[in-house]
């Protein structure tokens, strides 16, 4: 199935790029976003980051016409700043983020990041690191997947299911995503069983996120991108799940907030310290009725966008 890029004209309007502006893609996949960048820039420099070499491989074949213009780079986003300084390049006019597993990641039954296919236990963006699923899975304590499935996958009945993971992993490793998946319905009641949705989702979104070091990643790729952002620059983030659209808008609404005044000084307007940065979006972009129809992975994406209007102080 051909991979297609979620709100990809909306995120590259409001980039607003620049012919001859250095751009930053933090989340390459298989780029879709960095081509309509790319498209548009003369002079200009794309620098592609993705922790995913098959991603990276795979995009500088698609991207091939386009090759005195893009950069890539094997290294995560949280990153970005030290692995530019190689380049000598120290700030941004535009910082793009697509965040999650690409669609080639999850219909890859190698990877073993999906419960639709029997698999190995696997997660892994970065096949290089040595953190995997099955680690987590068959090498984890009670309490600590108790505190993953809580705090990454927002699971309501974590304590039963980190039990029944605990109680069959005692007589056979849990190897593949099948296992993982029928201990999951072993430890929910019918009535959970028979709701909309698959009852493994939050589950593997919390493994996958501690494989990945998902929440951390960002946010200091959050610090990193606001930080490298030049004047007039633009970031924007697409995320796919309430935890990393809650950090972005935390992240978004305190940079474009001005420092607090003490309102009992005498101060004028023009002598109170102003925000470095604006909102782009008050509210976030979500995907028209035609995405929506055509690419379900739509359904759950939020883009939100910050300018920065002034240098630090």
């Amino acid at each position: 199935m051909e991979h297609a890029s979620v709100l990809l004209k909306e995120t590259v309007d409001l980039l607003n790029v620049k012919p001859d502006g250095i751009y930053i893609d933090g989340t390459l996949g298989r780029g879709g976003h960095a081509r309509e960048v790319l498209k548009q820039l003369t002079s200009g420099h794309l620098y592609a980051f993705d922790k995913d070499e098959q991603a990276l491989a795979e995009s500088a074949v698609n991207l091939a016409e386009y090759a005195d213009r893009v950069t890539f780079i094997h290294e995560d986003f949280r990153n970005m700043r030290e692995a530019l300084q190689e380049y000598g390049v120290e700030h941004a006019d535009g910082i793009m983020m697509d965040l999650g597993v690409s669609s080639p990641q999850f219909d890859d039954p190698t990877r073993g990041f999906s419960y639709r296919f029997d698999s190995r236990l696997d997660m892994r963006m970065d096949l290089t690191q040595t953190l995997t699923a099955w680690e987590v899975v068959n090498r984890y304590s009670f309490q600590d997947l108790v505190r993953i499935l809580k705090m990454y996958g927002e699971e309501p009945r974590a304590k039963a299911i980190a039990r029944a993971i605990e109680k069959a992993r005692e007589t056979r490793p849990i190897d593949t995503t099948g296992q993982l998946t029928d201990v999951i319905r072993s430890a929910l009641p019918e009535a959970v069983l028979r709701k909309k949705g698959h009852p493994a989702k939050q589950t593997f979104q919390a493994i996958r996120i501690e494989v990945n070091h998902e929440l951390d990643a960002l946010q200091e790729g959050l610090d990193e991108a606001c930080g490298m952002l030049a004047v007039g620059g633009r970031c924007a983030v697409i995320t796919f799940h309430s935890l990393e659209d809650r950090m972005v808008k935390t992240c978004f609404k305190k940079l474009s907030s001005a420092p607090f005044a003490d309102p009992k000084l005498p101060l004028k307007a023009s002598q109170m310290e102003q925000a470095s940065f604006s909102l782009i979006t008050r509210h976030p972009v979500t995907a028209g009725e035609e995405e929506l129809e055509q690419n379900h992975r739509s359904h759950s994406a939020k883009l939100r966008v910050i300018e920065r209007i002034k240098e630090a102080e």
